[in-house]
């Protein structure tokens, strides 16, 4: 194995070329223009305002009180530092394969299999806690404003029904104790109960007991088909659910803002940083998914122009929705009490006379997590297509739908790779998981534009960009903050905590070194700032999601690997091109 191969990048004209090859017998049907930047703007709005906002929202604000607004501000600086690194490459290479095919322009093609891979947490994995808060919310519209009531066994996952069940029975059986003393009970709750009623209820099949989330299968399987059927229509109903959700956000802002006790501010920050901290990877999952915009670029009308627009765009306006919507929630009831897993309507359930607006937030968190679920949907599909392309993955991967220009098979793949781990996974376990692959990737496409700079691409049209992040000398400005930030820790007495944490301490290990030999490499090469503070943040993000989750993404990195040196390796074309050459 000549292991040289794994890191030979591929050519500018080479991945320009791809969509248009009219030699390429796998691909005979090419996917339809329809986006422009509206478009472009509301698929990033879509993915960006759903599970986010009305639900992962409370979670974090629980923890970190009023100053959740700081860790939303953070957060938004950070994918904002990542957004322009997309934007710069989608400009400069307007093709499906997003952080895939920009790792293959800088990183060769081992670390485009790697962040391809990583991708799949991102946009399939992320899916299935969209497809779980979804199927929440509807089952509590339904059980709530209907005569109809949806069965606990269909909707929950069988791990979960059985954990809750261990977890209520001693206490039912200690005696004394009811089911609706249970599900009022802190320590154990609704939730608990309803996991209970669903392992206790369930029919069986044999020593199997039938449970599963029918609510989220069902909306997997709805939004399956939508993307199936053409981006055309995906495009129309998108645009209208972030109306849809834009306006009921609106409402809740204007109403809300009549109900805000500022003495719900004090105190600012009640659990300190840590609290802050706490809600990194909630927050974070709030805002994935605008990098999904990019693997649209095919089927964008002017993608150049148009692709940054919608990226940067969307990015801004979401923020400032966060910032106002948790000022608002935070200032009506008191932060201990939004850790539930319907924040927005619960706020508006304590206050007599707006309970109808309730009503109101669920059918519309409805409506925006199923939009989250269809840009989702969108992108994953379009990630293999361009892996096939390349034979990293086998042809069926790449076809288009001869009448629907969609990739057809890819697209059905994506919809089973989510709709099995829903019988099985619940959401506390894919958060996490879904945030290391998103944030590993972010890292890896910051770095992409500092080796960009340093390829120095030649000036023809063919590479001619119409976005260029903007140039901040980071020469002195890095260095400095790696000093700062030692000095300040030991001023601190932070140094030992942060470091001597056994197996705990490895993911922030591993940040300070990448962060000390960036600061070498930004005062030797004079690096950009911008993508240098891109990927020190992501990073840093990424140390704080704990050792478990930075395992578990190994392990499926690992897997992956296998997949591409059993398959991927010897059937990649730019290696069997470089050897008949």
């Amino acid at each position: 194995m000549n292991f040289s191969n794994l890191f030979r990048t591929k050519s500018l004209s080479a991945v320009l070329r791809e969509p248009d090859n009219p030699h390429d017998d796998i691909e005979p049907h090419k996917l339809k223009r329809h986006l422009g930047v509206w478009d472009l703007t509301a698929f990033g709005i879509a993915a960006i305002v759903g599970a986010g906002i009305f639900s992962t929202i409370g979670k974090a604000s629980a923890a970190a009180g009023p100053a959740v607004i700081l860790l939303f501000i953070g957060t938004a600086i950070a994918c904002s530092f990542a957004a322009f690194a997309y934007a710069e490459f989608a400009s400069l290479a307007p093709v499906s394969g997003s952080a895939y095919t920009y790792s293959y322009l800088t990183f060769g093609e081992l670390f485009a299999w790697i962040i391809g891979w990583a991708l799949i947490m991102e946009y399939a994995i992320g899916n299935i806690v969209v497809a779980i808060s979804w199927s929440d919310y509807f089952t509590s519209l339904v059980n709530h404003a209907t005569p109809w009531h949806i069965p606990e066994w269909l909707t929950t996952d069988f791990r979960t029904a059985h954990r809750h069940y261990d977890a209520v029975m001693p206490a039912l059986s200690s005696g004394g104790n009811t089911l609706e003393a249970l599900a009022a009970n802190p320590d154990i709750g609704e939730v608990a109960v309803g996991g209970y009623l669903a392992w206790a209820n369930a029919p069986q099949l044999g020593p199997l007991r039938l449970i599963f989330d029918a609510p989220a299968l069902l909306i997997n399987i709805l939004i399956t088909w939508l993307v199936y059927r053409g981006i055309k229509e995906s495009r129309n109903a998108s645009n209208i659910m972030v109306v849809i959700k834009l306006a009921i956000v609106l409402l809740v802002i204007a109403v809300g803002a009549f109900y805000v006790d500022t003495s719900n501010w004090s105190p600012f920050m009640p659990n300190g940083v840590a609290g802050i901290l706490a809600g990194i990877s909630s927050v974070f999952f709030a805002y994935i998914g605008f990098d999904a915009i990019s693997t649209t670029a095919e089927e964008c009308k002017n993608p150049q122009r148009d692709l940054p627009r919608g990226i940067l765009s969307s990015i801004v306006i979401c923020t400032i929705l966060y910032i106002i919507i948790a000022l608002v929630v935070t200032g009506m009831v008191s932060y201990k009490e939004l850790n539930v897993g319907d924040p927005l309507a619960y706020v508006f359930e304590k206050i007599q006379g707006l309970r109808w607006l309730s009503g109101v937030i669920a059918v519309s968190a409805v409506v925006a997590m199923a939009s989250v679920m269809l840009v989702f949907q969108l992108g994953q599909p379009r990630i293999w297509m361009s892996m096939s392309r390349d034979g990293l993955l086998p042809p069926a991967f790449a076809r288009i739908h001869p009448r629907y220009q969609t990739p057809a098979f890819a697209t059905l793949v994506t919809g089973l790779l989510v709709g099995v781990p829903l019988l099985f996974l619940d959401m506390s376990f894919v958060v996490d998981m879904c945030s290391v692959g998103t944030l590993f990737a972010f890292v890896l496409v910051c770095a992409g534009v500092l080796q960009l700079d340093r390829m120095q691409l030649p000036a023809t049209a063919e590479n001619e960009t119409k976005f260029k992040t903007p140039y901040i000398n980071a020469q002195f400005i890095i260095p400095l903050l790696f000093v700062g930030t030692i000095a300040a820790m030991a001023y601190y007495g932070k140094l030992g905590s942060v470091f001597n944490d056994g197996l705990h301490s490895i993911p922030i290990i591993i940040f300070f070194i990448v962060f000390a030999v960036l600061s070498v490499l930004s005062y030797l090469r004079r690096y950009s700032l911008i993508p240098v503070l891109g990927l020190l943040s992501c990073l840093y993000m990424m140390s704080q999601l704990g050792w478990s989750n930075w395992l578990g993404f190994s392990i499926w990195l690992l897997i992956g690997l296998a997949i591409y040196f059993g398959y991927g390796y010897t059937h990649s074309k730019l290696r069997q091109a470089q050897t008949q050459v």
